[in-house]
């Protein structure tokens, strides 16, 4: 199976820097929703009030909806997968760590694409540069889960292992979502996080008592943007991507997302940029890099023809 598209225009780019900056600003959003909100509360109220804004445009547009309970199974596991566990992961992770550094550590998600269709799938082939990547990606996560640890408290490395699990949740979200290349956006994107946010809902009210919560303005206003801009926008975005990009493509955004948490964390959150995760922020994007074929494409590829011209 090919990960290419021919419908990829300079559009569907300008899509994937927005869905790039969505994605990075949620986990400033998250950081200050924390404050009053639990990461299972949190995460219901984030898919279930993007889920039900999508869920009201696809009726207004008259979408058709499935008729087999096989392909409600399928839309829970999508819903799962793209936005209920790894969201919960991220969330419970940045009580321990900071947003920044969730950021870089959850951008991992293209070389997961890239061991699950190479050596589980077998959908893809093998390639020894793009391995390297992952050592170089996965060198990464390794410095920042050592920097960011803290004495005897193992809650930081934890909360970095936690990430790294929604990474490879994106990834695998990312490889289950091509069988709904034929549906509507909308409808996918809506069934998916509601039926998460149903599955979710029961753990948030166990865990969190929410209606017993008194929230501040700002972390109820960030929770609502978390809802309609980095869940329900970025939805209808990443969906449309999958289709016309392809999910490695479309995974490949993660650098980007990282940059843009990287530097929302710094200057709305006065969070710090230390050596060690400047140097893990390399290694990651690095690996993403050479992952993604990008390497190849700017600069393997282009030494070729000189080598051979001095031959």
């Amino acid at each position: 199976m090919t990960d290419e598209r021919s419908s990829a225009g300079p559009g569907e780019y300008a899509l994937l820097l927005l869905l790039a900056f969505l994605w990075g600003g949620s986990f400033t959003l998250i950081e200050v929703a924390l404050a009053s909100f639990p990461p299972a509360t949190i995460v219901a109220c984030r898919i279930g009030l993007g889920g039900l804004v999508l869920l009201i445009i696809a009726l207004a547009r008259r979408e058709t909806f499935p008729r087999t309970g096989r392909t409600w199974a399928e839309l829970l596991v999508q819903g799962t997968l793209q936005g209920g566990l790894p969201f919960f992961l991220i969330s419970w992770g940045q009580q321990h760590v900071a947003s920044s550094v969730a950021g870089i550590v959850n951008s991992t998600p293209p070389m997961f694409v890239f061991l699950l269709t190479v050596f589980v799938l077998r959908t893809a082939p093998f390639d020894a540069q793009k391995l390297l990547g992952i050592v170089l990606g996965l060198g990464g996560v390794t410095l920042i889960a050592t920097a960011t640890a803290s004495g005897t408290d193992d809650s930081s490395v934890l909360a970095v292992l936690a990430v790294t699990g929604a990474s490879l949740s994106y990834a695998c979200g990312a490889i289950y979502g091509r069988r709904f290349a034929d549906q509507s956006v909308f409808v996918t994107a809506s069934t998916s996080l509601l039926l998460a946010a149903a599955l979710i809902a029961p753990f948030a009210y166990l865990l969190d008592d929410p209606f017993d919560l008194q929230p501040a303005l700002a972390p109820t206003l960030a929770l609502l943007g978390l809802a309609l801009f980095s869940t329900a926008l970025a939805s209808l975005i990443y969906f449309r991507l999958i289709k016309t990009l392809g999910s490695l493509a479309t995974t490949s955004n993660a650098y980007l997302r990282a940059l843009f948490s990287i530097l929302l964390g710094i200057v709305l959150l006065s969070e710090p940029f230390t050596w060690s995760i400047a140097a893990a922020t390399v290694l990651i994007f690095l690996g993403v890099f050479m992952v993604t074929g990008q390497f190849r494409r700017l600069v393997t590829d282009r030494l070729r023809p000189r080598e051979a011209g001095n031959a």
